[in-house]
């Protein structure tokens, strides 16, 4: 029987926090390479967030080390307002991996305490569709089609953007575009 898993990592929110990234819930410990979000070397979500702040894929990446730039990624997030956090804070993994498809979530994150942390929020970004729709069954709201949006929670924008799992089959520069689109909106 597998063991319930509580989030291991707090809610990243910087002072001026305008956009909040929420994921599922991260990997086995076994899968990472820093104590942070997206920790998994195989996913593309720094690799994209490097491309789209930097011009460069390898920005936020420490390839010796084969781990990342914790301190740049922090700095990135603080400088352009993002949060992180994830839809699960308590999860079932019913076949020993990290895909969504068998991730059962026992309890969300708590929404609108993390929501009375960013009083400038203005959009909620889901990373796949499992997230979607977690966030759209705690906002009371249908899940946005992929690269959309819904005007939700206190006027919040929810967007829903394409997973940066290598699984999902989207190239690493057209995941980009989704989420630049959602930066500069």
């Amino acid at each position: 029987m597998p063991e319930i898993e509580t989030h291991p990592f707090a809610p990243f929110i910087p002072k001026v926090a305008k956009v909040l990234i929420m994921g599922t819930f991260p990997p086995q410990p076994k899968r990472w390479a820093m104590d942070f979000y997206y920790p998994n070397r195989t996913n593309d979500f720094w690799p994209m967030m490097g491309l789209i702040f930097f011009n460069d894929r390898e920005a936020l990446i420490d390839r010796e080390n084969r781990t990342f730039r914790l301190d740049k990624i922090r700095n990135l997030l603080e400088r352009e307002g993002i949060a992180m956090s994830d839809t699960g804070y308590r999860v079932l993994r019913l076949k020993n991996n990290a895909s969504d498809k068998f991730l059962e979530i026992v309890e969300p994150v708590d929404l609108q305490a993390l929501l009375d942390r960013m009083p400038n929020l203005r959009a909620i970004a889901t990373t796949g569709e499992k997230a979607a729709q977690v966030i759209a069954q705690l906002t009371g709201t249908e899940p946005p089609k992929m690269g959309e949006s819904v005007i939700g929670h206190d006027g919040l924008k929810i967007w829903r953007m394409p997973s940066t799992s290598r699984a999902y089959p989207l190239p690493l520069a057209d995941k980009a575009a989704y989420y630049r689109r959602l930066f500069t909106d």
